[in-house]
């Protein structure tokens, strides 16, 4: 004969396992996939050095980006930065930052940050923390974010952070023009729900397939 007991926590225990089940499905339903708007984003950089400090940016980047407008620490990105992009309005420079001396973009082609914790600071501003992989290794970094606005399937986020090259055996350094191991990082994202973004597209191509075609013009009587 079964213990009476027994059924009693087997009953709790199984709802409770349920509720876990349920849950991870529950959290991701509340984000949204966000694309960029590319020309109203940026990652910029700067790169101490005695002589002559390097002031660029990099061109290619894109990521996935789910956000839960309601609870930004259920939030989540993965940005993806092409090496070769980088710009520093300078093509023998950049040429030698996309070399083995510096990103070995050959090899290592593309910069990779994961978030694994989102936090909020206050009312505007968000901690990032998560993993950075450049030229192949990978380590922890915390990003302070500022909110500038996010309303109506459209946001704002910017801030900036200073990273050691060094850790990520970007080592190179010159005798004339000594390069300083921290380098200064600022972005500006302009984000859109991805949604919301199709079906903007979706009626512009409506709208477009229903202007009446303009018969062609008559050439001028002679």
């Amino acid at each position: 004969m079964r213990h009476p007991f027994r059924r009693i926590l087997f009953v709790p225990a199984l709802l409770a396992a349920f509720a876990l089940v349920l849950a991870a499905p529950a959290a991701r339903a509340d984000r949204k996939p966000y694309v960029f708007d590319k020309a109203h984003s940026e990652i910029n950089f700067v790169a101490e050095a005695l002589l002559l400090s390097a002031h660029g940016f990099f061109g290619t980047f894109d990521g996935q980006v789910q956000i839960d407008a309601d609870n930004l620490e259920n939030s989540t990105l993965t940005l993806t930065i092409e090496a070769a992009s980088i710009n520093t309005r300078n093509d023998r420079r950049d040429n030698h930052l996309r070399s083995a001396d510096f990103f070995d973009a050959a090899n290592h082609a593309q910069i990779i940050f994961v978030s694994k914790k989102i936090s909020r600071v206050d009312a505007q501003n968000l901690l990032i923390e998560g993993d950075i992989t450049i030229r192949g290794v990978t380590r922890p970094l915390q990003i302070p974010t500022r909110v500038v606005f996010l309303r109506e399937g459209r946001g704002r986020f910017k801030g900036e952070f200073k990273i050691s090259r060094k850790e990520f055996s970007v080592s190179y350094d010159s005798r004339m023009n000594p390069i300083e191991d921290i380098v200064a990082v600022q972005f500006d994202f302009n984000l859109s729900d991805q949604q919301m973004m199709e079906e903007m597209r979706r009626r512009r191509e409506q709208q477009r397939q229903q202007q009446p075609t303009q018969p062609p013009a008559k050439p001028p009587v002679s």
